[in-house]
């Protein structure tokens, strides 16, 4: 469906434009003479606004719906991507990098729009997916903007020239997505938001009625702020790992631009499916063992991704780096996709709000990174040691996420309803 496509690729073009400097960040540190401490305050700008970007997101997506909201943010989010190439001190650099950072509140929106769109058995699959095939963006920019940078120089652009108008190529992409977005999607399976109202006022009364308290509501329950952590372990890592990855293969194994970018690339390349694997399994979870399945299936995933981070910041061989690194991503993208099966449970009068809320957690975690990985003292693996020791840690916060008998028995019935529907659908299909 439209709405499904577009907002992954919306979001996949968004994480390109965000994560697009970051394999290119050995040709800016030569060029401004970067510091390890500067590049870490540059990390941690561009995923620090993030946290309150997606907060204000959530509130809007709530109130004038996703199509409109997701159109304004990429037309807006496009200019500091395009600009960034203006830079020519470290200050100026850090600004640019933390003006793009309000790109990574697309993710609220990508969420909010899957989870109106589709029904409770398939809506953590659908979350999943979604998400994945977006944050996959962070993986094939780590492997194509070499390219790109590689293409300007075979123009005759001088280094320091060609990364600045690489840059350029996914600001005027999103650009074009938005007007996409804006001509091709509907804010719900019935139509807009605003075409809604006119035809149906109750529809429009109950939908501030409903949104009234649902920043209480989100604030108030702990099991958001368990969601909160917990992403913050699973999102935050992977934002951190996007930014370094590719310096990192750099500067420890000695690797050309393009190697380290095509090794760190893999990483992010693993959301073609890895996250797709957390929802649905989450939503198997659900659909066998109520919401407390998929709560405990995610628990266990975040655990066994803190483990694998450790044993990955430990390898000094490249092969070892790289196959740990991949089986350290799968369980890090499951644990997102995992998290997002268990959202939209929480509160369905507050999903935006609380997908802020949790969505924010993970550029939280991100600058928490970004202040370990920071430190002049600490190298890189053995920042990336203590972090997986943290990650397997916060994994216990899943005990805090609890559903009463209540919840549980209107979870069944949509669940049952769902699959009702769905096998009606069936013989329909069939014959036609």
């Amino acid at each position: 469906m439209r709405a499904f496509h577009l907002s992954w690729f919306a979001f996949f073009l968004c994480f390109f434009g965000w994560f697009g400097i970051a394999p290119l960040m050995a040709v800016v540190r030569e060029e401004l003479d970067l510091t390890k401490a500067q590049i870490g305050n540059i990390i941690i700008a561009s995923v620090a606004v993030t946290v309150l970007g997606r907060l204000f997101i959530g509130w809007l997506v709530d109130r004038i719906g996703p199509r409109i909201t997701y159109t304004y943010l990429l037309v807006l989010g496009a200019i500091p991507v395009i600009l960034i190439g203006l830079s020519d001190s470290y200050e100026s650099f850090l600004l640019f990098r933390l003006a793009i950072g309000i790109i990574g509140a697309s993710f609220v929106i990508t969420q909010y729009h899957t989870s109106v769109m589709f029904a409770p058995n398939v809506v953590g699959t659908a979350n999943a997916t979604s998400a994945g095939w977006g944050n996959m963006g962070g993986g094939v920019t780590q492997m194509i903007m070499p390219v790109i940078f590689a293409l300007f120089i075979s123009l005759g652009f001088l280094e320091a020239e060609a990364w600045r108008y690489a840059m350029m190529v996914p600001g005027f992409a999103m650009i074009l997505t938005a007007l996409a977005y804006y001509k091709w999607t509907t804010d719900f399976p019935e139509g807009n938001i605003k075409d809604l109202s006119k035809k149906d006022l109750e529809y429009k009364r109950k939908k501030k009625a409903d949104g009234k308290g649902a920043l209480k509501a989100a604030v108030t329950d702990r099991r958001v702020w368990a969601l909160f952590l917990i992403y913050g372990a699973c999102f935050g890592i992977e934002l951190t790992i996007n930014n370094i990855a590719a310096i990192y293969y750099h500067d420890f194994f000695n690797l050309d631009l393009k190697t380290a970018g095509l090794i760190a690339g893999l990483f992010g390349l693993m959301n073609l499916f890895a996250r797709t694997l957390g929802g649905f399994f989450g939503d198997k979870a659900g659909i066998k063992w109520g919401l407390k399945g998929r709560v405990g299936f995610l628990g266990i995933v975040l655990l066994v991704e803190g483990i694998a981070l450790v044993v990955f910041s430990q390898m000094t061989l490249l092969p070892l780096a790289i196959g740990t690194m991949i089986l350290f991503s799968l369980f890090v993208q499951m644990a997102e996709g995992a998290t997002f099966s268990v959202v939209p449970f929480i509160n369905k009068k507050a999903i935006g709000m609380i997908s802020g809320i949790v969505g924010a957690g993970g550029n939280v975690g991100a600058v928490m990174a970004g202040f370990l990985l920071k430190m002049e003292g600490l190298s890189y693996g053995e920042a990336l040691s203590i972090l997986g020791i943290v990650v397997a840690t916060i994994s216990t916060c899943s005990l805090l996420i609890r559903f009463s008998k209540a919840d549980e028995k209107i979870a069944q019935e949509e669940l049952e309803e769902s699959l009702a529907q769905k096998a009606a659908l069936q013989p329909e299909m069939v014959n036609s």
